[in-house]
């Protein structure tokens, strides 16, 4: 997890350990769409090609989430700063202003307003984790 700024004009300096990462990956080519709890999700694009030809497959009744998701989508491209710029209607959705938080989940990185992350992980703890989660670390 990353504590980072946007600046004025809504760009995220992607830390070094990921740009790297994201260099050999995708060539520094991003995608990034809506997440139904509030955050945005970065993919690298090769992943976000994989992501959206799965929505591509679904059945017309999941029509409004393969709107949600791949309706919102922007591409961007780290510039040669390390930065990507988050359009303003992907900042307003998640509230992004100043601080946000930026963590790693496996295939992608969420991308979130701060309070809202502290607010969703507290909610996450106040319940026991489940027994899949015990198993894996208890």
């Amino acid at each position: 997890m990353s504590a980072l700024n946007l600046d004025g004009k809504g760009r995220l300096s992607v830390p070094a350990r990921h740009r790297e990462v994201l260099a050999a990956l995708c060539g520094g080519q991003l995608t990034i769409t809506r997440h139904p709890d509030g955050c945005l999700i970065m993919f690298p694009r090769t992943e976000w090609e994989k992501f959206s030809a799965l929505f591509e497959s679904f059945p017309m009744e999941l029509h409004g989430w393969k709107r949600f998701f791949l309706g919102n989508a922007v591409d961007v491209e780290l510039d040669s700063a390390g930065r990507v710029l988050i359009s303003p209607e992907l900042r307003e959705a998640a509230k992004l202003e100043h601080e946000v938080v930026l963590m790693g989940t496996g295939r992608h990185f969420e991308l979130w307003n701060k309070a809202a992350h502290k607010a969703q992980e507290d909610k996450t703890l106040e319940n026991a984790a489940p027994a899949v989660v015990r198993e894996l670390l208890f």
